[in-house]
């Protein structure tokens, strides 16, 4: 069978990492938003279908992928590695696996970007594998840390043979095919760490066990039995949950039709709560339980929103949501509804400026060891739009006001998620607010500003 050019040809134009200059934006009070869309394929769907996609016998043919940055970098790894990558539209991707005949040692290293989900998954799919590969990524991925992933890897058998200060990119690991299983109590809760041994358990021999005290999302326990691996979930404790791979498995391609991003959908989601008058139409947005941890705080706190034609697709619940303009209250959010909504924070805080009373968002350490210290990004972004707000420890308490007056120019830390949620902000406010650069929001959602002009919002 023929194939169109690879990933690394054929694949949208990914911009480089703070290569360019920086690229400000402003997001201006805006008249009601109105209309009906569809934000990008989930992010966390995407990097899984195609590094499941990689391991499979077969071609698994891959429908609403996420053509951001993060994601076309994990697609150029998975052809680095040995599968055949091919871009057949927009969105639609065919990934022919490496099936029983193992991964390929990449030529050069396997350069990530923005992205930490990308590379902390690949060290755990390379962990099972007798190959050897270098991982490398932006100056901000250059900060954060691996040494969560290289702790449990290396209980597993994994060699680091070099790395930064710290466990930091970037770093070269020696994957084994005679990886041992382990039983691993993750000390944070934290999806990425639990899919990394997860994936490097592909290779061992006998079962390996994830023991985590708080749940989190739970794409690749799901992906691994779509893909025909035997895999094992049940409760532990309060919250947490206990999940067990049995070792080797024959994985089989199968087809991944990828949901709404409900990270992404939470920027037009707020926006139109709180622009006066608005009413918009987000639609085929996952509503994995784990993950709507946003919605669920919103609708406690007076939201306006409505689900509808909630159905199953790709072994993910999926819905359409109608969002309307809303007065808001403040609430209190508890720690064990963070993994839930890690990513979310930042456009919550938005949220909570416009809402009466306080906003307390409990147990945020997480948000420390994003693509920036999050927690701090939002609270400078806070001050400079003139909202009130403290930190406590690990807490954010913003206290809402009838009228925000905005401000900036607010520093994303070459955040995306920074950037986008203070966009929204300048929609409702007096003044507006600036961003000193949005150029990394290409990372996760590439239609943005697009998407939000099109639904009514000003920003230039």
């Amino acid at each position: 069978m023929a194939h169109p050019e690879p990933a690394t040809a054929s694949a949208p134009e990914a911009h480089g990492h703070g290569t360019g200059e920086a690229r400000p934006a402003t997001g201006r009070r805006s008249p009601a938003l109105s209309g009906r869309v569809r934000v990008p394929g989930d992010k966390s769907v995407s990097h899984r279908a195609l590094i499941f996609g990689l391991f499979a016998e077969g071609t698994t043919h891959i429908t609403g992928l996420l053509e951001g940055e993060d994601v076309l970098n994990t697609a150029k790894a998975c052809a680095a590695l040995g599968a055949c990558v091919t871009r057949t539209g927009e969105g639609a991707w065919e990934v022919t696996g490496t099936g029983g005949r193992g991964l390929a040692s990449p030529a050069a290293p396997l350069d990530f970007g923005n992205s930490g989900t990308g590379v902390r998954l690949m060290m755990g799919a390379v962990a099972g594998q007798h190959v050897i590969a270098g991982f490398d990524g932006d100056a901000s991925l250059r900060r954060r840390p691996m040494k969560r992933v290289l702790d449990p890897l290396t209980q597993m058998g994994v060699e680091v043979v070099s790395s930064a200060e710290g466990g930091r990119l970037p770093l070269t690991l020696k994957g084994s095919s005679e990886t041992k299983p382990i039983i691993y109590e993750t000390p944070v809760p934290s999806a990425q760490v639990k899919s990394a041994v997860l994936l490097a358990g592909l290779g061992a021999d006998g079962e390996t066990v994830v023991i985590e005290r708080e749940a989190t999302r739970d794409h690749t326990e799901r992906m691994l039995e779509h893909f025909g691996a035997e895999i094992s979930v049940e409760p532990h404790g309060a919250h947490g949950r206990r999940i067990t791979l049995k070792g080797r498995p024959h994985l089989v391609a199968a087809p991944v039709d990828v949901p709404a991003d409900p990270s992404s959908a939470a920027f037009p989601l707020v926006a139109a709560l709180i622009v006066p008058g608005s009413d918009i139409i987000l639609t085929d947005v996952m509503m994995n339980p784990l993950r709507t941890g946003l919605i669920t705080t919103l609708i406690e706190m007076g939201a306006d929103i409505t689900v509808v034609g909630e159905r199953t697709e790709g072994g993910e619940r999926v819905a359409d949501l109608r969002v309307r303009h809303s007065r808001l209250k403040g609430v209190e959010v508890p720690p064990e509804r963070a993994p839930a909504m890690i990513d979310e924070y930042p456009v919550l805080a938005v949220a909570a400026a416009f809402a009466e009373g306080t906003t307390a968002m409990r147990g945020l350490s997480e948000l420390r060891v994003k693509e920036s210290d999050r927690l701090a990004a939002v609270a400078a972004g806070l001050a400079a739009c003139g909202i009130a707000h403290e930190v406590k420890g690990d807490d954010l308490l913003v206290t809402g006001a009838a009228t925000v007056k905005g401000g900036g120019p607010v520093e994303t830390h070459m955040d995306h998620r920074i950037a986008m949620s203070f966009l929204v902000l300048g929609l409702a406010s007096e003044d507006g607010v600036s961003v000193d650069d949005v150029a990394f929001i290409a990372t996760s959602f590439p239609t943005f500003m697009p998407m939000m002009r099109g639904l009514g919002a000003i920003i230039d």
